[in-house]
């Protein structure tokens, strides 16, 4: 069957190309909801459901996902400048924080879709550290601000659970799903 990847995300694509899957990329048009148009626990699920529903999936499978952070009872998305991607990174330094990605698999026969959560705790920053990690990491494509696999050691204490799902794409989870629908041979 073949797959297709509604996602422009590099990392997605690598974590895809990590366990051999043979895809398409094919970025979807639809637009996300902005965090606070849904509960926080709704919002990622709903946007990929979004994404997967604009991309025709012929005779195969579409992939789309959303990756969310929130922290204190504020979700964050990808930030619009440095400014606002300091200012997240302030806010989650020293604090847990939980890392959402809504996965939506969808095909001629129909839709499913999951949510994967991880607890990820950063150290503290100051704002040497800040600008230290923005001289190596671009944050403005990435929830939160960071990328946890460029240079995340920088920020990150520890993970409490799927580190690809912090990357963005749950790939233990997606996999298993991938088999059970019959996407992909076990």
């Amino acid at each position: 069957m073949r797959l297709i990847l509604a996602s422009g995300s590099p990392r997605r694509r690598e974590l895809m190309e990590r366990e051999g899957l043979d895809f398409e990329v094919r970025p979807s048009p639809a637009d996300e909801l902005p965090p606070g148009a849904l509960p926080w626990d709704q919002l990622c699920q709903a946007n990929a459901e979004r994404k997967a529903d604009a991309v025709d999936p012929g005779s195969g499978w579409v992939i789309a996902a959303d990756t969310l952070v929130q922290v204190g009872g504020r979700v964050l998305g990808k930030p619009r400048d440095r400014d606002e991607a300091r200012a997240m990174l302030e806010s989650l330094s020293g604090r847990d924080h939980e890392v959402r990605t809504g996965v939506c698999l969808r095909s001629a026969q129909g839709m499913e879709t999951f949510v994967v959560a991880t607890r990820v705790r950063f150290h503290e920053l100051d704002a040497s550290v800040i600008s230290t990690y923005f001289g190596k990491v671009d944050p403005l494509d990435k929830a939160g601000a960071y990328g946890i696999q460029e240079h995340g050691e920088m920020l990150v204490e520890r993970i409490e659970g799927d580190f690809d799902n912090v990357m963005g794409l749950p790939m233990t989870e997606l996999m298993k799903r991938l088999k059970a629908c019959g996407a992909v041979r076990s």
